[in-house]
């Protein structure tokens, strides 16, 4: 059987066109770090073959946001897979300021994965859930 993995991690180097008119980063800019901390481990733990057999679609994203975040702040956005069934997938996500540890957001996404050549929803073989599924304190 194959072990769970730990959190995924991956820094986020914050964009100018990520401001807003407020002066702090803007609340869509999260849903694109968490759709790229999702892609980006992904493709670090699946193998070639499940890349090209598989795609991923979400269903539902959550997120809150907890403090602001500037142009200044250095991030690190973390992600794992929570319950995974067979066509379900719950991801979670925290992004994290580096300076003082705080999470400044959290997100949950449902994904399900779809067969890259029918486009349709297809299963996932348990390697694959417990490959991703991480245990986390």
């Amino acid at each position: 059987m194959t072990q769970s993995v730990a959190p995924y991690e991956m820094p986020i180097i914050i964009q100018p066109q990520d401001i807003d008119l407020m002066g702090h980063v803007n609340n869509i800019v999260y849903l694109r770090w968490v759709q790229d901390v999702a892609t980006a481990h992904w493709n670090h733990a699946a193998t070639d073959e499940e890349k090209a057999g598989l795609l991923w679609m979400v269903t539902r994203h959550e997120i809150d946001y907890l403090r602001q975040v500037f142009a200044e702040d250095k991030l690190i956005a973390r992600t794992w897979v929570g319950k995974a069934q067979r066509r379900r997938f719950e991801r979670h996500t925290e992004i994290r300021r580096e300076q003082d540890g705080k999470i400044v957001a959290k997100a949950l996404t449902w994904w399900f994965p779809v067969d890259h050549a029918t486009k349709k929803p297809t299963a996932v073989a348990e390697e694959v859930r417990a490959r991703f599924t991480a245990q986390v304190d």
